[in-house]
């Protein structure tokens, strides 16, 4: 049994109300909804908030169950990884039992396609990593364009290499992590709520569906990309 979570809290700085805020015609957070539901790969969707109003526009698009989330769990400075520990407890709770996994969509990512979540999922239960996280090759290297400063004050690469880098191409592969999807073993993520272990995995997704929404920027992109690329896919 997998459960799939969507956090979505109500007191958002960088985008106020965001997650009711109309996307492509619809809340933002519905299409997280949604996509967890077409995707096949879980046996119930919950959605945890310190907001009402999200709340009501998570049952308006088809969540199972509705998580108030306590107060201290949504803060500013609190990360989002409590918050699905204490959702995916009130799930099992609800169920009468624990489940094997957990799918954990965030829902300033609306532009993923429900084949993402899929293969996601298959790679997590072809190995069973702790994680299974989603990412698109980065736009910097930090072999060749990524700086960090020094301790003089200078600047120089993030990581080096013998012989150095000389053309992008050659350099190994990064990738930026998008946040997008991630696909926990249960009694790992559970036991040590983290989102690297030493055995995660990464599904690789493409720039146009890696946008996450933290910003007025990255909304305006987004919808320059669903409009641009056809969204929804």
């Amino acid at each position: 049994m997998r459960i799939a979570v969507i956090c979505a809290r109500g007191g958002s700085k960088g985008v106020p109300g965001k997650n009711i805020r109309p996307f492509a015609g619809k809340p933002l957070i519905a299409w997280s909804i949604e996509q967890a539901r077409q995707s096949g790969c879980c046996s119930i969707v919950a959605v945890s908030s310190d907001s009402a109003d999200i709340l009501d526009a998570a049952r308006s698009a088809g969540a199972d169950l509705l998580v108030e989330r306590p107060p201290e769990l949504a803060t500013d400075t609190v990360s989002s990884l409590p918050a699905v520990v204490h959702c995916v407890k009130a799930a099992e709770n609800h169920l009468g039992r624990e489940c094997d996994s957990i799918l954990y969509l965030q829902a300033t990512s609306p532009l993923r396609m429900v084949t993402d979540i899929q293969g996601a999922v298959a790679l997590h239960d072809k190995s069973r990593p702790g994680s299974v996280i989603t990412g698109c090759e980065a736009r910097n290297s930090p072999y060749f364009t990524l700086l960090e400063e020094t301790a003089a004050g200078g600047v120089a690469l993030s990581k080096t290499t013998v012989p150095p880098v000389v053309r992008r191409q050659d350099a190994p592969r990064c990738y930026d992590m998008n946040g997008s999807i991630y696909v926990f073993t249960r009694s790992r993520f559970i036991e040590s709520p983290k989102v690297l272990y030493e055995d995660t995995r990464l599904y690789e997704m493409p720039p146009e569906r890696s946008v996450d929404i933290d910003t007025e920027l990255d909304w305006i992109l987004a919808e320059v990309v669903a409009d641009r690329y056809g969204f929804p896919w």
